[in-house]
């Protein structure tokens, strides 16, 4: 038997046996004083739990998964938590995306390899939430994300300063001398002051849009700050609700369908989302097997104005967007024109459109009416041309409108490490007519992708009050970040890819509105260039690394492993007992 049977749990398979497999299965939990009576056709509910010291954002998931299990036990059902990987972007190296995938296949193998009906996942430092995802998806039981909620507002000298975003602007002040080291480490105490994913719409809090878009989470689990008491009844009702979802047989793949993932891309656009969302979201939509490109995302999300006035690209932060109303106010305002798929099933048993019809905003000069936007263009801008054939990302509302369409001469950096060794150099060639160029950075090139592609701006710039040129890179950016930064370039210039044939001096195109970024080079002198070029020979001899490398895919297909694409469903392994 398998999940796909209808009325029959899975669990069964392994506590339903009287035989030596299930003395085996059912003795061995007896030594925690579980009763028989709740292997006895009880919904066994796995916790998936990203609890870990060494990320912060998740630091409070032990409490949130002490309310999942009750909310499971008052439902009838039997919790069993687990853990999961958890690379957080804070202390991880190279990057966390490195382990993104590593943590899918993780999470995947534990659910599928274990006596589990269903799941609740616990999300929250960026790569949790869509390995956690994606994991889940390929096994796909009925299951309910919950976020970790961001922390409170950080608040410097009584002006608001949010994660990473402020950290960036700060840096930059400090290189060009406008702070000192000691007002720096002042800041450093009065960012971050709770429990939390970053306070600023980073990857984080969109991926948090994105679950509740997807209808994966309950209403209103996108901006809870993490130490509001009402996430922890999100969490106990989470736990409640994944009882029903087994009992009913809604699996994953029941609510996240094509439609909810296009109401996604239009939910990022209106809410200024971080880039890293096209990649974590194609991986998921591949592993249901519902194809989504960059062309979706550009047609999607092309005419949805910009609606949430929040940093990066704003002045307010996730406790204000929670005040204001949340995510529902932004998914009303989308349901009343027309841009979302309204009859979406969502976990709770109720249609988007029926979770959000009525939703209140309660700060405008937050949450803006779709008739007023914050800005009249969001959405994430594909770029294609022969620089990235098969794409690349500029994320317009937190460009600088003069530089989306700009015409300047490269300055290129072959590596991170050529970049930070000549970067602060009074002597470099560059001014802010320039565009700044890095190479060797992508999925393959810097294995994981890191976010390195919000390069720097050079000391001598800054210091004439210079603040944004155009950058160009195969590398991802923090959704915390901000600038007229062209990511993703596809193919990568590790694998051969246009990018890797720039030099110093050529002029380079980005027209935002024509959707193009053109490398003004003769296809004769392109050819001649890659007859001589040369990968860079990076491919460690054994380990993780070497499998990311050999199997990860581009940026414009999920960044994902090649193997791991589509679903092998919940049937159970074979036992060799």
């Amino acid at each position: 038997m398998s999940n796909e049977t209808a009325g029959t749990l899975r669990s069964q398979q392994w506590f339903g046996r009287q035989d030596k497999n299930g003395f085996y299965y059912r003795s061995w939990l007896k030594n925690r004083g579980f009763p028989q009576d709740v292997f006895e056709g009880r919904p066994v509910i796995g916790i998936c739990n990203t609890w870990s010291e060494l990320t912060p954002c998740n630091t409070h998931f032990k409490t949130i998964a002490d309310h999942v299990r009750w909310g499971v036990l008052e439902a009838g059902g039997f919790p069993l938590e687990f853990p999961a990987m958890s690379p957080g972007e804070t202390l991880t190296r190279p990057t966390a995306m490195l382990y993104r995938n590593l943590a899918a296949m993780e999470v995947e193998e534990s659910i599928r390899s274990n006596p589990l009906d269903g799941v609740v996942l616990l999300m929250g430092c960026d790569k949790t939430t869509p390995s956690l995802l994606m994991g889940a998806a390929s096994v796909d039981v009925p299951t309910i994300g919950i976020s970790a909620g961001p922390m409170l507002r950080g608040v410097y000298r009584g002006t608001y300063i949010g994660s990473g975003t402020n950290t960036i602007s700060m840096s930059e002040q400090l290189r060009a001398g406008e702070i000192t080291l000691d007002e720096y480490h002042e800041a450093e105490a009065c960012m971050h002051r709770s429990h939390g994913t970053c306070m600023t719409m980073g990857t984080a809090s969109t991926m948090a849009c994105m679950v509740e878009t997807l209808g994966i989470s309950l209403p209103g689990n996108a901006a809870i700050p993490a130490v509001d008491a009402r996430r922890n009844l999100l969490a106990r009702e989470s736990g409640r609700r994944i009882v029903d979802l087994v009992r009913q047989d809604i699996t994953m793949s029941k609510i996240i369908t094509r439609e909810s993932l296009e109401n996604a891309i239009r939910v990022n656009a209106a809410i200024g989302g971080s880039t890293n969302a096209v990649i974590h979201h194609i991986a998921l939509a591949r592993r249901m097997d519902l194809p989504m490109s960059l062309d979706d995302w550009d047609a999607l999300g092309r005419n949805v104005p910009c609606l949430l006035n929040i940093m990066p690209q704003g002045n307010f932060l996730m406790e204000d967007f929670f005040e204001a109303g949340g995510l529902p106010a932004i998914l009303r305002e989308l349901g009343e024109n027309n841009l979302l798929h309204r009859d979406a099933l969502t976990v709770n048993g109720k249609t988007l459109w029926q979770n959000n019809e009525n939703a209140p905003c309660w700060r405008r000069e937050v949450i803006h009416a779709f008739t007023e936007p914050f800005k009249a263009v969001g959405g994430i801008a594909v770029l294609k041309g022969n620089l990235a054939p098969s794409g690349a990302v500029l994320k317009p509302s937190a460009a600088s409108d003069a530089l989306t369409k700009h015409t300047g001469p490269a300055v290129v950096f072959s590596t991170i490490e050529d970049l930070r060794a000549r970067i602060n150099d009074d002597n470099l060639d560059i001014d802010e007519h320039s565009v700044m160029v890095l190479q060797n950075c992508g999925p393959k090139g810097y294995p994981g992708m890191a976010e390195v592609g919000n390069l720097p701006l050079p000391p001598k710039l800054l210091k004439r009050g210079i603040t944004d040129m155009v950058r160009i890179s195969d590398a991802r950016m923090s959704g915390t970040a901000y600038g007229t930064v062209v990511l993703h370039c596809a193919p990568e210039a590790a694998v051969g890819g246009n990018l890797a044939l720039v030099q110093n001096g050529d002029l380079i195109t980005l027209d935002l509105e024509a959707r193009t970024l053109q490398l003004h080079v003769s296809d004769k002198d392109l050819a001649q260039r890659r007859a001589q070029w040369q990968p860079l020979h990076n491919t460690p001899d054994r380990g993780y690394t070497r499998l990311y490398i050999e199997h990860v895919m581009q940026a414009d297909e999920g960044a994902d492993f090649d193997f791991l694409v589509g679903r092998t469903g919940s049937e159970v392994p074979r036992n060799n007992f």
